[in-house]
């Protein structure tokens, strides 16, 4: 028998069975459900009738299917060892008339007499009857229908009409017109294949990004729970779960299915989900008398408690599974995507206005000429086409239709890639908020550390102290005298043995596993565990908590910091074991053993060894070592009121306890945490340790990290309440270590880093967390350690604790928000470039004389929209990232670094094309027809080719000069620039009529090529132009314009544009306190005369004293780094200012 967790002494209830007279007035089954049979069933009950026992929350229906002894017999399960871990076939029939029937009668045959082949391990007649714990996905979108929402467009629709009304007129004159080849119909089907090519190929990315998304949300569904089977712990998937399995539930856990409770501790669920009623409903064995509820819902969350339930409805039979099988949403919009969405309409509508305005231009021009134009109707038809077209072409250019999918093809690649990296994003919008969080909050076990603790110190009495560390780490004072831990325990009494085991066992939550000696619950109480295996002579686990006697436990809780187990010691006496934080549990303790090595005497608490058992620990402490300690205390049975201790002795209880010893756990550092703390100091994002542990214990391990550095200050949990609103303004910007903190401290840290403008990761893993990981920018729950409360509320989970991980979930943050933005420093290049080329040449000339055909400036289209969506979404994260600021709230997603080169690549490709087509007859000595088609083609290759070349040079948004850095691990840049080139080369050899084009020569190739290079040296030289001047020359032209009303357009058309496109100043020193007129000395001193603490307040500035000039007693729990500078005036109002303070220079400048 596995791990069974010991109930309050059975009640004089008892189910009635069907000698006695059932209540059948009190329940029935509903008669639409009554006759609900299920074919081949061979259990009691088909699960509607489970469903109502479930929803109908009644003891009279319990007792209707005969109790849990019906339950389990009905449903061929047990409520200790579970269903048989070798299950399928199930052999013969039972009804729920065999279920409530006294004795065991034989099970039925089911008549057959057919031997069918079983599976060990599959439960195929269980799974057939009850179902599988998944809810049906809705169908996914189909490629076929990702064809049409691509097509479907106006301006496609427009287009796609007008190329068809084309295509039949060319036709018609081809077959009547044979002098000229018969070729009319070229352009129109050219057309056509355009937009099918178009279409496809946005088709086929938005289906793999679905897919992606697919895969992302099945992954995120995902988590292990524990059963029991066959008498043995087991974790499974959630999805494994079965009708009749045994689930184990503690605090943090969100009910996988629903179910009637077998045993459990104090276990009180949130059913606010299901109910909306935000009290906690207590949750009881139907064995006992107390007021409460045996039935627990799945989606509902486990807030206190640790205990076992039967599982009676699974999938789309539970409470949850018919909930959200109707409330499956689309994934919402991030924020990059709104604002991107913002832009792009006041593009499109910036489009639709110019292609207005050009078309009636043209078709003006048209009306004014139709007399000239020969040929007849047919002619005069052909030509309003050309003009309809060119006119539809011109907006198609204009609207960035590439601009959403860049976002969701780099949120897609992300999210996917950040899987590898251990970061399961739950939320994507928080994918793009990591990359600009300025500071992180992180816990300490299992993110900085590895989680893998052992004891390796400790005291056990006043005196009796051990040491099993390493040289280098062990007490400074006497090492090699002290024993290690098997010696000292050998030493003990067998009593104190016991009852040091005892208080290990049966005082913990964790559960042993199939596997000798290994435990699954938090990492301190596996490692008191396996010292209790190791040294304590500890049998199984569950053997040692089946023969403790257990009457009540109550978990431990982050605020209280204690645990406590009361065990039945005798018919008329008990024992609260107590284990802990070890300054709280020291702090109840009055006594200590007399002598370990004798006996369980004990003796008063001396001042002196109070005051030793305190330096030891501080001791114990310095070296990083997390200190647990056990005490005891011994009680009348009279303690006890039905088997349990009232709610309201527990504190009184708790007290006057026999201190029993401390033990120093260590947890290494991850080897990877010094540089990933670094990396993040470099990128600009301020680190934050909260951790539970005590004030010495966190500050070693903070400095060892890099995080506790010059300048910064430490403090406990319980000092960090004592501050007001205003001393908060001046200790958080600084505060690198909080200690010894609750739940509630970490929720005020992360909402006061809020109000100052921070963008605020915070991790966490407790139930109690969540508040903080929902108050937060971006939540981080753990994976291994954390609780699926905790994880709920989070909006990426990290796979495997790891604080590197947050450093990558910033980098591909950061490299989706970069994705966006070369992607408009492409595409609004070729806006630009395109858009007026055409425009002004159709302008001047006629749509004849346009410097590119329509199906040429569709396959310009095709490069600027999804190829290059394709080709600068899917980059990897690089080192440059972190060597920058990240963005603080408000920035807009265009800055003045994109649109210098933006003007700079526009202004060079603008000259060279137009010198190309007007002048390159002269140029090139092209006065033929023949070669004004080659310089016709010329032009239009170099332009594709600047393209080409200008597309590796958006692979940098900032003014660094390395372009190609990360290049070869983007196997998607590579292929789009093969496919472009290649498709470039065949459109000019062998595009003939269809794209306007003849083919070139070597010497024309040559001239292409280096035209189209020049974009990459042009781009270097525009990144050396500092971002300051072109501001300045910016709002500078505003004073150089002749008259008053030229500077007022001038100004209010800056004004809009950086409404619209965000065309601001990159400096960034303009958020220094002093740049807003900030005095931070004469500040310091007027909020520290104004800060006079009254009686009850912590007093900031006597403690900043004491700790920098030995005014006085420092205080024990708050600390200014022992190296900061003499002139630091560490207590800086920061408020108010335009960045925020983890960015702010005027603290920057103390920080180490």
């Amino acid at each position: 028998m596995e791990d069974e967790i010991t109930p309050a002494a059975p009640t004089e209830y008892t189910l009635q069975t069907t000698t006695q007279a059932l209540d059948e007035a009190t329940f029935s089954l509903n008669p639409a459900t009554e006759a609900d049979a299920v074919p081949g069933n061979k259990f009691a009950f088909p699960p509607s009738h489970l469903q109502q026992l479930v929803t109908s929350r009644s003891f009279a229906a319990l007792r209707y299917f005969g109790g849990l002894p019906g339950l389990s017999k009905g449903l061929r399960t047990d409520t200790k060892a579970g269903l048989g871990a070798d299950e399928d076939i199930v052999d013969g029939i039972i009804t729920r008339k065999d279920v409530l029937e006294a004795g065991n009668r034989p099970l039925r045959q089911d008549g057959s007499g057919v031997v069918v082949q079983s599976d060990p391990g599959k439960f195929t007649d269980r799974r057939h009857i009850y179902g599988e714990n998944r809810v049906p996905k809705r169908k996914p979108t189909t490629f076929v229908q990702y064809l049409w929402l691509a097509f479907n467009h106006k301006l496609m629709f427009l287009l796609t009409a007008s190329a068809i009304v084309s295509l039949a007129l060319g036709i018609y004159q081809s077959v009547d017109d044979t002098e000229e080849g018969g070729i009319e119909w070229v352009e129109g089907v050219s057309i056509i294949v355009a937009v099918i090519v178009i279409v496809f190929v946005t088709a086929i990315n938005d289906y793999q990004k679905s897919f992606k998304f697919q895969k992302l949300n099945q992954k995120k569904e995902e988590r292990m729970v524990t059963v029991t089977r066959s008498g043995m712990h087991q974790s499974i998937s959630i999805f494994d779960i079965l009708v009749g399995d045994v689930l184990h539930i503690e605090a943090g856990d969100v009910v996988p299915a629903d179910g009637v409770m077998i045993e459990g501790f104090d276990i009180q669920c949130d059913e606010s989900a299901l109910t909306g009623e935000s009290e906690l409903v207590v949750k009881i064995s139907p064995h006992t008398q107390q007021p409460g509820d045996p039935f627990v819902f799945s989606g509902t969350k486990v807030v206190t408690g640790v205990g076992n339930y039967l599982a009676l409805s699974v999938g789309v039979n539970s409470t949850y599974g018919k909930i959200t099988s109707s409330l499956q949403d689309d994934v919402g919009e991030t924020p990059l995507q709104q604002k991107l969405g913002v832009l792009a309409n006041h593009i499109v509508r910036f489009g639709l206005a110019a292609g207005l305005i050009f078309f009636t231009i043209i078709f003006i021009r048209f009306l004014v000429q139709l007399d000239d134009i020969q040929r007849g109707p047919r002619a005069k038809a052909e030509e309003f086409l050309n003009v309809l077209i060119l006119s539809i072409t011109v907006v198609v250019i204009a609207v960035p239709g590439g601009l959403p999918l860049t976002v969701t093809l780099a949120l897609a690649f992300a999210t996917t890639r950040m899987l590898k990296d251990n970061n399961l994003v739950r939320h994507l919008r928080s994918c793009e908020i990591m990359g600009n969080a300025t500071t992180v909050c992180s816990d300490k076990t299992g993110t900085l550390t590895q989680s893998k603790m052992t004891v390796v110190s400790g005291i056990l009495g006043a005196f009796g102290r051990f040491d099993t560390s390493t040289p280098s780490n062990a007490l400074s004072e006497e090492p090699k005298t002290l024993p290690t831990a098997g010696r000292l325990i050998q030493s003990l009494s067998a009593d104190v043995r016991n009852l040091l085991k005892a208080s290990f066992c049966l005082n913990s939550t964790a559960i042993e596993t199939s596997d000798s000696n290994q435990f699954v619950g938090s990492s301190t109480e596996t490692a008191l565990l396996k010292f209790a295996s190791d040294h304590l002579g500890m049998a199984a686990l569950s053997e040692e908590r089946a023969n403790g006697n257990v009457v009540q436990l109550l978990p431990f809780d982050s605020k209280r910091k204690w645990m406590a187990t009361f065990v039945k010691t005798g018919p008329e006496s008990c024992r609260i074991l107590v284990k802990g934080a070890a300054e709280v549990v020291l702090g109840r303790c009055t006594q200590t053993l007399q002598d370990p090595s004798v006996d369980m005497s004990t003796k008063i608490l001396s001042v002196d060894e109070i005051h030793g058992l305190e330096t030891t620990m501080h001791q114990y402490a310095g070296r990083s070592l997390r200190v647990v300690a056990v005490a005891y205390r011994d009680l009348p049975a009279s303690a006890l009121q039905d088997g349990v201790v009232p709610e309201e002795q527990l504190a009184a209880n708790i007290s006057d306890l026999v201190f029993l010893g401390a033990f120093g756990i260590r947890d290494p550092l991850r080897p990877e945490i010094v540089d990933s703390v670094q990396r993040c100091r470099s990128a600009g994002v301020f680190v934050r340790m909260v951790t539970g542990d005590n004030f010495f214990t966190a500050k070693a391990i903070a400095s060892e990290c890099g995080i506790y550095t010059a300048g910064g200050i430490a403090m406990d949990g319980p000092t960090f309440r004592q501050l007001t609103p205003e001393q908060l303004d001046l200790v958080v910007p600084r505060l690198q270590v909080l200690a010894r903190s609750s739940p509630d401290d970490k929720m005020l840290l992360v909402s006061h880093l809020r109000s100052m403008g921070e963008i605020v990761a915070v991790t966490g893993d407790g139930t109690n967390d969540a508040l903080a990981l929902k108050a937060a920018n971006v939540g981080l729950s753990m994976g291994i350690s954390g609780t699926e409360v905790a994880r709920e509320a989070s909006d990426i989970i990290l796979m495997d604790d790891n604080f590197a991980s947050i450093v990558k979930a910033i980098g591909w943050g950061r490299a989706v928000n970069d994705a966006a933005k070369k992607f408009l420093q492409f595409q609004f290049t070729i806006n630009i470039t395109a858009g007026l080329l055409t425009v002004i040449s159709a302008l001047v000339g006629g749509t004849d004389a346009s410097v590119f055909s329509v199906v040429q400036l569709l396959w310009i289209n095709l490069i600027m929209d999804t190829f290059a969506a394709l080709a600068l979404a899917t980059d990897f994260p690089t080192r440059d990232l972190f060597s920058r600021k990240p963005e603080v709230n408000g920035t807009s997603v265009l800055n003045t670094t994109m649109w210098k080169m933006i003007t700079g690549q526009s202004i060079y490709q603008l000259a060279v094309i137009f010198v190309f087509y007007y002048a390159g007859e002269s140029i090139f000595n092209s006065p033929l027809d023949d070669q004004r088609g080659q310089l016709q083609t010329m032009t239009f290759n170099t332009y594709v080719l600047m393209q080409f070349f200008n597309q590796a040079n958006s692979r940098r948004a900032d003014n660094k000069l390395n372009i190609l850095e990360g290049v070869m691990q983007n196997p998607w840049f590579i292929f789009v620039q093969a496919v472009t080139l290649a498709g470039q080369i065949i459109i000019v050899f062998v595009g003939g009529q269809a794209f306007h084009t003849v083919p070139l020569t070597g010497a024309q190739w040559g001239w292409s090529i280096l035209f189209g290079f020049l974009t990459i040296p042009l781009g270097s030289l525009i990144r050396l132009v500092p971002d300051q001047l072109v501001f300045k020359l910016w709002v500078g032209i505003e004073y150089c314009l002749p008259t008053r009303w030229m500077r007022h357009l001038y100004a209010g058309l800056v004004a809009s544009l950086r409404s619209i496109f965000g065309f601001r100043s990159a400096s960034r020193n303009a958020g220094s306190a002093s740049a807003i007129g900030v005095n931070t000395q004469s500040d310091v001193q007027l909020s520290q005369q104004s800060n006079v603490p009254s009686d009850d307040e912590f007093d900031l500035l006597a403690a900043v004293e004491a700790v920098r000039f030995g005014t006085a007693e420092p205080h024990p729990t708050f600390e200014v780094h022992p190296d900061t500078q003499k002139g630091d005036p560490v207590l800086l109002p920061l408020r108010g200012c335009k960045v925020p303070p983890s960015q702010n220079i005027d603290l920057l400048r103390y920080i180490g």
